[in-house]
């Protein structure tokens, strides 16, 4: 497993780690002795107990096969999975193309309920208009060599905005202005999502801010884009993959910071003041 910016996921591969040694320990059996039962070098068990390695499903049966312990090792290769799901390299998660990456977090949206993000780069998905997404998408797949299915990941984005306007859902987006200032897709894209942020930023279940430039910004600094979801898990897209974060500490210091970002935030015809004064400057 590649080194993880996340502290949650660097955790659970040690405690899985942990947890296989324990096994081996248990059954009273050196690194060699197992290494041998598995028919490994014993360099590939060390490698696995040290976190150098991660194993595989295979390698766990064979580790509990090797321990007498073969009804354990379900429950660890579920371990394994979800160690896996905390960090997802973009080049693993859109293998089969930018739609079915799109598809895979639908169900997450459509069962959140209070949704918090905040964005330094880019205008949130939930916001975009369809010309917005259609110039990131692209962007992405010239950026990382994919398969041309650009267009159907757009529809498949559109569509999940469909949760802005059905169900109980509530949202609070928080944008740094370099965003509304970014000039992704061009003059024109940008004056049509400026403008669409002006409309979506009336709907009832719907709060918008958005962090001002200034010219000395001694409090909290911009930071990597993430979203909230609920209080379940956090979702940080960075430029070598996509980060979950399941850790209840780790959550509420995401929260902290969006709450320390929403007090630098304005918001209602501030906001709009600002979203104005960027269309004005795209002439």
């Amino acid at each position: 497993m590649p080194a993880s910016p996340s502290s949650s996921a660097e955790a659970a591969r040690k405690a899985l780690a942990a947890r296989l040694r324990d096994l081996r320990l248990d059954a009273e059996l050196t690194v060699r002795e197992l290494a041998d039962r598995a028919d490994w070098s014993h360099s590939k068990v060390s490698r696995i107990e040290n976190v150098r390695t991660a194993p595989s499903p295979e390698d766990i049966r064979a580790w509990a096969r090797a321990c007498r312990a073969d009804g354990q090792a379900e429950d660890l290769v579920a371990a394994l999975r979800t160690v896996e799901g905390m960090w997802i390299e973009w080049r693993r998660m859109e293998r089969r193309g930018l739609r079915k990456a799109q598809e895979s977090v639908r169900p997450l949206y459509e069962r959140t309920r209070a949704f918090r993000a905040y964005d330094s780069w880019l205008v949130p998905g939930l916001l975009q208009t369809m010309g917005y997404t259609t110039a990131i998408l692209h962007a992405t797949r010239k950026r990382r060599g994919l398969v041309d299915d650009v267009d159907a990941a757009v529809a498949e984005r559109m569509d999940r905005q469909h949760v802005l306007y059905e169900g109980r859902h509530t949202f609070a987006f928080l944008l740094e202005e370099a965003v509304l200032r970014a000039g992704i897709g061009g003059r024109e894209v940008m004056r049509e999502q400026l403008r669409h942020l002006l409309t979506v930023g009336f709907l009832p279940n719907v709060s918008l801010g958005i962090v001002p430039m200034q010219p000395s910004r001694e409090a909290m600094r911009p930071v990597e884009g993430f979203w909230i979801f609920d209080n379940a898990q956090v979702a940080v897209e960075l430029v070598s993959g996509y980060l979950t974060i399941s850790q209840p500490q780790e959550i509420e210091m995401y929260a902290q910071v969006f709450r320390e970002l929403g007090d630098l935030a304005v918001y209602g015809e501030k906001a709009r003041t600002l979203i104005h004064e960027a269309i004005t400057v795209l002439g």
